[in-house]
């Protein structure tokens, strides 16, 4: 087939709507799965390999099976079956699959696709999902990128077929905002740095002249809010990230931290420390406008909105000991959900609602726990020495969080709902401190 033609075709079948599927192939994850799905991810092959700023669009279209490949079986969900021992369709095969082979490598579902160098020089990725043993197309979608956004595409695909097989959103096409760490405990660098949500195109925003702590994203992602000791005066700050501007929140003459946005992104929570007590403040960011939503005589702090932006949950030492409390988003009605042996510290209010995540401290050893907002259905998920700092993936199926080893060194790690699949999330020095952003737009 000339090479024209073959991409008329292409784009042609790209423009149709997705074949509805006779057969329901599915991964149930409502109580987690005993066997991932096996699942095959040929290389994406391209009509011609056209060089680019970024390499040929034939190893971009290995790369891109690459990426997929590591995105799903990071879920747990998914086994991808070795590449070796798949076939390494054509650009022309990739519109009728050779499903027989496929099958007698067990595969349940094939992920395929392809990559073309347009004109105006960007990329197109089409990619494209298969039931294997009914032979049915469940999905497609093609992506039209610039050159340096093929990553993205690759994750976007990964977003695809997840949502299509689980019938929930992706967090694949994401990033995370970090705390990066060097230098000895007693004198220690930190940064705030910033990379996808697999590692890659890591950048620092800041310098490391002061200390940071505790950066969130804003729901937009434009903005980060983070703590930092510039000028030795440890308060709140805002960050742009389009165009690295900062700039303090409030005037608050004592120390603020733990900051947190709601979820529409008008108005930031935080502590505000003053008489050796900490309160929880809630800033518009519109007018600058301040209100105090608690008044204990004890250290309140840490606070998490609900999405529905109607409860905030936050951690407080009120009852004699650090536990966790829900209350109103005016500040009324507080009370205790945690119980039980030990401390609970650190919440994170899940984006689906349902649950909250936390830190269960118990006999010197921090765990990653939830537990449902009127406190039933505790659940320890992790079983690390000192798990911290937990944070939420967009669909609220995977917790990121920060693991100190014995030996002092902090790197970050994720776990499923499950508490089967934890994995290592890769950072270029030591890491604490995440938070995970919603699907990029």
């Amino acid at each position: 087939m000339p090479r024209a033609a073959l991409l008329r075709c292409l784009a042609l079948v790209l423009a149709l709507p997705a074949t509805p599927a006779a057969a329901q192939l599915r991964v149930d994850i409502t109580e987690g799965i005993a066997a991932p799905m096996p699942i095959a991810i040929p290389v994406f092959p391209t009509p011609a390999a056209v060089s680019t700023p970024a390499g040929d669009t034939a190893t971009i279209g290995q790369a891109v099976a690459g990426i997929i490949t590591a995105n799903l079986a990071g879920s747990g969900l998914f086994r991808p079956i070795d590449r070796a021992a798949l076939p390494r369709p054509t650009a022309a095969e990739i519109l009728k699959p050779a499903f027989f082979a496929y099958r007698t490598l067990a595969a349940q579902a094939l992920v395929s696709g392809f990559v073309t160098a347009n004109p105006d020089g960007t990329l197109t990725v089409g990619c494209y999902l298969h039931d294997v043993f009914s032979e049915e197309e469940l999905a497609r979608q093609g992506f039209t990128v610039p050159v340096a956004g093929w990553r993205r595409a690759a994750h976007k695909c990964s977003d695809m077929v997840y949502t299509r097989l689980t019938g929930e959103a992706g967090y694949f096409d994401t990033r995370i905002v970090y705390v990066s760490e060097t230098g000895p405990r007693t004198s220690r660098v930190k940064r705030l740095a910033i990379m996808d949500q697999d590692g890659a195109n890591h950048r620092f925003l800041t310098g490391g002249q002061s200390i940071v702590l505790t950066p969130r994203f804003a729901p937009g992602q434009q903005t980060i809010s983070y703590m930092s000791y510039e000028g030795n005066r440890p308060r709140v700050w805002l960050y742009a990230l389009g165009s690295g501007r900062r700039e303090a929140v409030g005037s608050f003459q004592s120390m603020t931290f733990a900051p947190a946005f709601t979820p529409d992104g008008r108005g930031l929570l935080f502590s505000v420390m003053a008489s050796g007590n900490a309160d929880i403040h809630m800033v518009d960011l519109a007018s600058r406008a301040s209100r105090r939503l608690t008044s204990a005589s004890a250290i309140d702090t840490s606070p998490s909105m609900s999405p529905d932006g109607r409860r905030i949950v936050f951690e407080s030492d009120r009852g004699g000991t650090q536990q966790l409390y829900v209350m109103n988003a005016d500040g009324s009605g507080a009370t205790r959900i945690s119980f039980g042996e030990g401390r609970a510290a650190s919440p994170a209010w899940s984006p689906r609602g349902d649950l909250i995540a936390f830190v269960r401290i118990r006999g010197g050893q921090f765990r990653i726990a939830v537990i449902r907002p009127d406190g039933t259905g505790e659940r320890v998920l992790t079983d690390g020495w000192a798990d911290e700092n937990p944070t939420w993936s967009p669909n609220g199926r995977v917790i990121l969080f920060t693991r100190t080893e014995r030996g002092g060194r902090s790197t970050l790690r994720s776990v499923d709902l499950t508490g089967r699949n934890e994995r290592a999330i890769p950072t270029p020095l030591e890491a604490s401190d995440p938070s995970w952003s919603a699907l990029l737009p």
